[in-house]
């Protein structure tokens, strides 16, 4: 077979099986069965093939269930998923540590399938392998309608809540940043619990990825940091076909890719013909897994669709396969071609034995556990908690001992740095870092607590450097580590999540807990400019299922967002910070009301009720309470609501939400609600019935001059709003009948 050179990549001592004769058995066997025309198939039918190893008869049985599983609705990713199929066999068979029958053993090799969409190479070796609940009825499931109420975990792209899928993958690239984060969290754990001659936590990594992928930026800057840490537990496979989904390889990208490994500190190693040898595979991965001081790159050459009649071509990345290339196939295995889903006896027999040899390796390591916490009991008590989930016995008393007072004035980024600094050494389980800005961000680290080769792994801190989506997307890998064992946090300007929004929004999908502090968030960006000012940013993350988005005015609130954030196992939090100090002091905020999401903080003492809401939040906050109490003064009786968090706000029961955003009169009046907030205010017609804010991108000037410039100082917010309460009198009709506008 014929592959595409790549330059300098065939050169230098890493290379294994490079030049070799192609093995004998089955690639000789399956090759002349696929050769023969339609023509001649009738004598091909009654010939004697025979297949030399079990392996081979395995690989032969994964492919065919593959075609069955991609045919059965007209389609799917299967041409790289049975060009992959060697690698496969090689790793579930002989390479990876693993039980299928307990798919959340903690020392489990973690297996990262980065292309998923080549979801049913997964979903058919689990099966094979017998995890329980990939049956064959699930399997049947792929690609199916889902009509009258039918579910399936067969999905088109693996997802986490499924036993035996280790992250949700689809979007291309994500799965590499995954396994750098499960590889961070495996080296960690192993730095601070293992013994000399008890290594309970020895969990290697194996992410598995397509030419797509390795495009990715955000596999990029995984890459390059995975080098740079020198993560020896990991292992990414390349399957190397020279195909996308549009035409070959070479029509989009041409660089050697094995020299890029190489300069990003990877140890390379190449096998020139995959598609067939499990043992050629398998001398290479034991290989790589020998290997020290970097992470291993295998580069594996295959042929996407391999034995169809579209091989090695575009046309193979998806749809259905040639009845004839699946007829010849099926012969070859001793199959009737007329039935679909069987595994005959020998392969099944094969791929079951790991049912067994998984619960032997699981029974060694609890009796390895004993051991350990015989003779290291602390360590095995804190390993224990720290497994299930615990945060530490002493986080809630000290973070409900921090006195605000104390932060009076200060910027809530300044604050957050405070409250930081007196979690990071009671609560275990919290693990990240920041993209560069950790200085403007006041993210506390210790330079003893750096996870860096030379520092050592033991470390909680990570200097991620300018590599903001893969922050976020190796945070993801962290927490699906073993849920609730880290509780990953990341840091930059809130306008550089934009960068990690992919990542941001993965974890959330996923259910994985992280905390991301964003700082910089509004018009105290100041001289930065617009480009720093993110303006609109708030409405993508406000907007984001399973996301809290939590935008505190002060140190009260940041505590409370704290606990919140904590709190939420299965839900990530960003909390969006200031770098302005809090100028007018804000009256009445409370830790405790956080988690109701938005709260009155000042109420109009008089016996009218008010006839005015303002609601903000954040740095803009103070601006409203300076505003309301000029507004008092003015004769219109103004409440004062802080709105922390709109997703939590919606949580709460309507009476309670009706109590914060009055509807109007029992006769049907309705009072005006103004949202005050230096954003795009998108977000804000659900509530309010008026917003002040923004429709630009900010401007390149000093805080207070942006404030006054837009009109969001208290001095404006006092001018637009009684020009709306002009209007709504000139219009004769209540607020809610007016209907909502940007004022």
């Amino acid at each position: 077979m014929h592959y595409r050179e790549t330059a300098g990549s065939t050169s230098g001592p890493d290379v294994l099986s490079k030049g070799a004769d192609a093995p004998s058995g089955l690639v000789n066997t399956l090759s002349t069965a696929i050769k023969e025309d339609q023509a001649t198939s009738s004598e091909t039918n009654g010939r004697h093939h025979s297949l030399d190893s079990d392996d081979d008869v395995a690989v032969l049985a994964l492919r065919n269930l593959i075609f069955d599983i991609c045919n059965q609705n007209g389609g799917g990713h299967g041409g790289s998923a049975i060009g992959m199929s060697a690698i496969g066999v090689a790793l579930y068979k002989y390479i990876m540590r693993y039980n299928p029958l307990d798919s959340e053993w903690f020392d489990r090799d973690r297996f990262v399938l980065s292309n998923g969409h080549c979801a049913m190479f997964l979903y058919a070796l689990n099966h094979l392998v017998g995890f329980p609940n990939w049956t064959m009825d699930e399997l049947k499931g792929y690609g199916s309608a889902k009509t009258n109420g039918y579910t399936t975990i067969c999905h088109a792209h693996p997802e986490i809540e499924v036993p035996g899928v280790e992250v949700t993958t689809g979007p291309l690239g994500q799965g590499i940043a995954n396994a750098v984060g499960l590889a961070i969290a495996s080296k960690n754990l192993a730095a601070r619990y293992n013994e000399p001659g008890l290594d309970v936590v020895k969990s290697r990594i194996y992410c598995m990825t397509g030419d797509g992928c390795l495009m990715e930026g955000v596999a990029l800057e995984a890459i390059s940091l995975a080098g740079h840490l020198q993560l020896d537990n990991l292992v990414l496979i390349y399957d190397n076909n020279a195909v996308t989904c549009d035409g070959p390889l070479d029509w989009i990208n041409s660089e050697d890719v094995n020299a890029k490994m190489r300069a990003c500190g990877w140890k390379v190693l190449e096998i020139e013909d995959g598609s067939y040898d499990v043992q050629r595979i398998v001398q290479t991965l034991r290989s790589a897994g020998e290997h020290r001081g970097q992470p291993v790159f295998v580069n594996i050459r295959t042929v996407i669709g391999i034995g169809t009649q579209v091989a090695g071509t575009a046309k193979a990345h998806h749809g259905a396969f040639d009845e004839l290339s699946v007829r010849k196939s099926k012969e070859l295995a001793g199959q009737d071609p007329s039935t679909t889903h069987q595994v005959p006896p020998r392969a099944m027999s094969y791929f079951r034995e790991r049912q067994a040899n998984g619960e032997g390796l699981q029974a060694e390591w609890n009796a390895l556990l004993d051991e350990y916490a015989a003779k290291h009991p602390k360590k095995a008590a804190d390993l224990s908690e720290r497994r299930q989930g615990g945060l530490g016995s002493r986080w809630e008393e000290v973070l409900d001992g921090i006195d605000s007072a104390r932060f009076r004035g200060q910027a809530t980024r300044d604050s957050n740095g405070a409250v930081m600094e007196a979690m990071w050494p009671v609560c275990g389980a919290l693990f990240g870092g920041g993209a560069d800005l950790v200085t403007s961000n006041k993210l506390y680290y210790s330079r003893s607590d750096v996870f860096h080769p030379p520092d050592g792994f033991a470390g909680r801190y990570i200097r991620y450097g300018i590599r903001e989506h893969a922050m976020a997307s190796i945070s993801n890998g962290i927490a699906a580590y073993s849920p609730g064992t880290f509780v990953p946090i990341t840091a930059t300007f809130f306008m550089f999540y934009l960068y990690a929004a992919p990542g941001v929004r993965m974890g959330a999908l996923s259910h994985l807990q992280a905390i991301h502090f964003a700082t910089h968030d509004s018009f105290a960006e100041g001289q930065n400019g617009p480009t720093h000012q993110p303006v609109e940013l708030d409405s993508l993350y406000r907007a984001m299922p399973n996301l809290q988005y939590i935008r505190p005015c002060d140190a009260e609130e940041v505590i409370g967002a704290w606990k919140v954030a904590l709190a939420a196992r299965h839900t990530p939090s960003m909390l969006s910070l200031g770098r302005d100090p809090v100028v007018t002091p804000v009256p009445n905020t409370d830790r405790t009301q956080v988690a109701r999401g938005a709260y009155v903080i000042h109420d109009y003492p008089g016996p009218d009720r008010a006839r005015l809401t303002l609601v903000s939040c954040g740095t803009n906050l103070h601006y409203a309470v300076a505003a309301a109490r000029t507004l008092d003064a003015q004769g219109i009786p103004t409440r004062v609501v802080s709105a922390p968090c709109l997703a939590l706000f919606d949580a709460q029961d309507q009476t309670y939400r009706d109590a914060v955003f009055p509807s109007g009169d029992a006769d049907g009046g309705g009072d005006p609600v103004v949202s005050v907030e230096e954003y795009v205010p998108a977000a804000w017609a659900k509530y309010a019935t008026a917003s002040i804010g923004v429709a630009g991108f900010g401007y390149s000037a000093s805080n207070p001059s942006n404030y006054a410039r837009f009109g969001l100082d208290d001095a404006g917010i006092v001018r637009r709003v009684k020009a709306y309460l002009a209007d709504l009198a000139a219009a004769g009709c209540n607020a809610r009948m007016y209907g909502w506008r940007a004022i």
